[in-house]
Formats: C-alpha cells, sequence, structure tokens
C-alpha cells in the first residue's frame, strides 16, 4: 500500500518563524485518504489524550499511526529544524473529543523537544466560525493575540520544537475533535517518567474505548 501521508509536502513546506518556528503542511493527509482514516476512528465523548495502543482503529487508521512513529517523519523533522532527533524517543497520542476546559493558553512539558500535530477531522460550521481552531500566540495572555490560526481539518500537519515562548491554545468548542499528537522527547529522568505514564495508560486503556 502506498504512504497515506504526503512526505512530500512535508518536504516543501517553509520552516515559518512568526510567532516561532513552526512547519505547516494543509492535506498532509490527502482528502480522499483522510475520508478513510476519519472513517476508522472511534466516536467517543471522553476526553483526553489516549494512546494509540489503548484505541481500536480501522486499518487506514493504524496504518497512518505506524507512519506517524516511522523513521522517515523523524528525519525529515529532523532536518528541516536542524535538530539530532535519531535518538530522541516518541510519544503518540490521540484526542478524540474536545471539552469546555481544554485549548488553554499553555507551552508544552520541557521534556518534550518537538510536538507534531495532526488534525483528522472533516470540515464543520464550528470550526469555519474559529470554535477548536489552533492558534499560534504572541504570548500567554491573550488569545486573541495571535500569529497563525490552524483549523482542525483537511489532514493538516503542525510541527514546532518546544520551547518557553511556544504558546498555543484555542477558543472553547465542544464535540469531537479527532487529533494525533506526537513528540520527540528529550532522553532524560523527566522523558523516562513520562513515557512510563503514557505505557501505564495505554494498559489501563486499552479496552475502554471502542471504535
Amino acid at each position: 500500500m502506498s504512504a497515506i501521508a504526503d512526505f512530500a509536502a512535508l518536504e516543501a513546506a517553509p520552516v515559518n518563524t512568526v510567532p516561532f518556528r513552526h512547519i505547516l503542511v494543509p492535506d498532509f493527509v490527502p482528502p480522499s485518504r483522510l475520508a478513510r482514516v476519519h472513517a476508522g476512528l472511534p466516536r467517543s465523548q471522553k476526553g483526553g489524550s489516549f494512546p494509540h495502543e489503548a484505541l481500536r482503529l480501522g486499518p487506514e487508521a493504524r496504518a497512518l499511526m505506524t507512519e506517524m512513529e516511522g523513521p522517515a517523519l523523524k528525519a525529515i523533522i529532523g532536518r528541516k529544524l536542524e535538530m539530532a532527533l535519531d535518538d530522541a524517543p516518541t510519544m503518540l497520542t490521540m484526542r478524540l473529543y474536545c471539552r469546555q476546559k481544554d485549548g488553554q493558553i499553555h507551552t508544552d512539558s520541557d521534556a518534550k523537544r518537538v510536538t507534531i500535530l495532526l488534525y483528522l477531522n472533516p470540515e464543520s460550521e464550528a470550526f469555519s466560525q474559529q470554535e477548536g481552531c489552533l492558534r499560534l500566540l504572541r504570548g500567554p495572555d491573550d488569545l486573541e493575540d495571535y500569529a497563525v490560526e490552524v483549523p482542525p481539518t483537511r489532514g493538516t500537519l503542525l510541527v514546532f520544537p518546544n520551547g518557553p515562548t511556544t504558546w498555543h491554545g484555542h477558543r472553547p468548542y465542544v464535540g469531537a475533535r479527532h487529533s494525533v499528537q506526537l513528540n520527540y522527547m528529550e532522553n532524560d529522568s523527566r522523558a523516562r517518567s513520562e513515557l512510563r505514564r503514557h505505557r501505564l495508560s495505554a494498559l489501563v486503556k486499552r479496552f475502554s474505548i471502542a471504535a
């Protein structure tokens, strides 16, 4: 089976610098493949992050997770960001449902070197009205002070190296919002602790979500 993700589009995408370094690739999962991936995702009203091992995914969605965790993606991102990621541990989780409390302004844990977000939702009226659309912010205090807004649709890929000023968040939204979060981790005690929690979570949640 041919690759689901469009790695050539990622190779060609610029590294933007405002408000912080990031790469944005609409249609990283092309429309024809996105429909099949989305059809194989769980439908749930449970919030929070789920290790993908805990979810029952359709074959196209499972294949996409394998690509996301594979060496080809890591190599491209490492080259584009000029970061040595070969030995960086990988952690992949999924979100299925967005709650009212989600999306508050934050930066990611400093155990995470790089954050990769992949949005797997069809277009919707709520997203077109900017609900649940991730904003890359100029600072920590104002959700309206954003430089880039990323609708969680079109198989869009967002990549950024984590840092103390990588503020992001989104306006409130309640409903299905499927996304993949992939992190390349530090190789230290903080990251190892987070990875252990991730694996334990996978065991606990393995049978809690059905496709």
